[in-house]
């Protein structure tokens, strides 16, 4: 029965480990939102995105998440008018990054409230287990 509980305990803490993952790569996302070449027609900062897989942990048999790959999001880059900056290229269009602020503000929500909820699972199985073990005694 405790063994199962540590295993919960450690599925939870995997959950919150690949969330704290993704909130770095938005927090990188959101540093970067403005950031432009200073080349003539350069490319911006592109945005990332995380991706998780499920795998099956070989010594508990849980089925747990990992960061599968993190990636650059494709989509199109906006142009700025901006003649006078270095990066313009020769029509006077500076590329801005393809991140989205108010989508990176949702990503983080999101993974702060599946943060929260490993959390609180893995609070609940540890609670749990040291009242198992209070009536072992």
């Amino acid at each position: 029965m405790a063994g199962n509980l540590t295993v919960s305990a450690d599925v939870a803490a995997a959950g919150m480990q690949v969330q704290a993952q993704r909130l770095k790569v938005i927090a990188q996302n959101m540093a970067n939102a403005d950031s432009v070449s200073t080349e003539p027609g350069g490319e911006p900062y592109r945005r990332q995105v995380v991706s998780f897989e499920n795998y099956v942990d070989k010594e508990t048999g849980a089925e747990t998440v990992r960061v599968d790959k993190i990636v650059r999001d494709n989509s199109p880059f906006e142009k700025k008018y901006a003649p006078n900056h270095p990066g313009a290229d020769a029509q006077g269009y500076v590329l801005m990054p393809n991140v989205n602020p108010l989508v990176e503000m949702m990503d983080m929500k999101e993974a702060q409230r599946a943060y929260d909820a490993n959390l609180s699972m893995l609070r609940t199985a540890r609670e749990m287990n040291n009242n198992l073990l209070d009536v072992l005694e």
